[in-house]
């Protein structure tokens, strides 16, 4: 697959680099970010982490805003910020709504008509992105962790959810957690997978992680007082009421409600050390 460099700025004795490339999952050319931390190359490869950008985000938001790079440098972290979605696919509508189409992939893979020629990007993140990753920088192969902030909270979860076992350690920044009952999402969720209930709850991890029945799985999840869309749209109290009925008990929840912080990526850069921390403790196992 070719790859396109778009940037290359050292950061912190790494390199914060874009690519982009054609995706022949999503029928369209994506970018995303990564960070190779000092030090790395194929003589000394380094774990990887994941990070899943929210609603209307792209692949700058997380690389320019939160400064985890100080971070991932310290503890030799490669981290990836894909794209939140397609892009100037052509499809009517796709860009006049905030919470529908381009910034609004939820995650999913669409079943619905004009949207599922382009919008497969759970197969995107799962698959292509990831088998492009293992293949072209130097990661160690069984240390992948994932990570994400509100829809890319949702989307981390569901990654780990749906792929038992693949990824080290999950952490989540005010994640949405029972998209199917969120308002702000709800619209875009139907637009891609219809509106049967069924179909909705195969995409929400409050309905999947009752049926989780994979390795042992901690879950790291920060979320703020002040958060606009804590009570009507995060539900993370849902997923963890779920989470605690999970067969085995085998899902384990660490939410930190932290008192005067909102959603935004003043919040993300003040907890993203934190998480960083987190993942690189169960990378290191």
């Amino acid at each position: 697959m070719d790859l396109k460099s778009v940037s290359n700025s050292k950061s912190f004795g790494g390199y914060q680099k874009v690519y982009e490339h054609f995706s022949p999952t999503l029928q369209c050319n994506m970018k995303f970010g990564i960070y190779l931390p000092p030090g790395v190359s194929e003589n000394e490869k380094c774990p990887v982490l994941f990070y899943l950008s929210g609603l209307t985000c792209t692949e700058q938001n997380f690389i320019t805003k939160s400064g985890f790079q100080k971070y991932a440098a310290q503890y030799k972290i490669i981290v990836v910020a894909p794209d939140t979605s397609p892009r100037n696919c052509n499809i009517p509508n796709e860009d006049e709504k905030w919470n529908v189409g381009s910034g609004a992939s939820m995650y999913v893979n669409a079943t619905e008509e004009p949207w599922n020629k382009h919008y497969q990007m759970f197969t995107y993140i799962t698959e292509e992105l990831h088998q492009l990753i293992l293949s072209n920088f130097p990661v160690i192969q069984d240390k992948i962790s994932i990570t994400g902030h509100s829809m890319g909270g949702h989307g981390a979860l569901l990654c780990a959810l749906k792929y038992p076992g693949r990824y080290k350690s999950v952490s989540l920044f005010a994640p949405a957690c029972n998209i199917s009952n969120s308002p702000t999402l709800i619209d875009g969720l139907t637009t891609l997978v219809g509106e049967r209930k069924e179909a909705l709850q195969k995409w929400d991890t409050t309905f999947l992680v009752k049926n989780y029945d994979g390795p042992e799985m901690e879950i790291l999840i920060h979320v703020g007082t002040d958060d606009e869309f804590l009570t009507k749209d995060l539900l993370i109290d849902n997923f963890v009421k779920a989470a605690n009925e999970c067969k085995d008990n085998k899902i384990k929840t660490k939410v930190f409600l932290e008192d005067g912080y909102d959603h935004g990526y003043y919040f993300v850069s003040t907890f993203v050390e934190d998480h960083i921390k987190f993942h690189s403790s169960k990378l290191s196992l």
